[in-house]
């Protein structure tokens, strides 16, 4: 069962959702407004290894992002 990303077009707010089947997707409101005019995110992941300090990693090229983790260079 994948999450996915959405961002609610009406209030801007971001969530994720666990979607059991892909008839649920219509159904989706967002936690904040309740409204259902949703845009799907690009999900990212990280990945750390044993042993690695977050000093060894690169942080995000910009130093600007409003979610960390979300241009998948900001791991801490």
């Amino acid at each position: 069962m994948p999450i996915y990303e959405y961002s609610c077009e009406d209030c801007g707010t971001k969530f994720e959702k666990l979607v059991r089947r892909t008839s649920d997707v219509p159904a989706i409101e967002c936690p904040s407004c309740g409204q259902k005019h949703l845009r799907q995110e690009h999900s990212t992941f990280a990945a750390h290894a044993a042993g690695s300090k977050s000093a060894d990693v690169p942080a995000c090229p910009s130093g600007r992002c409003s979610n960390p983790g979300m241009c998948g260079m900001n791991f801490n």
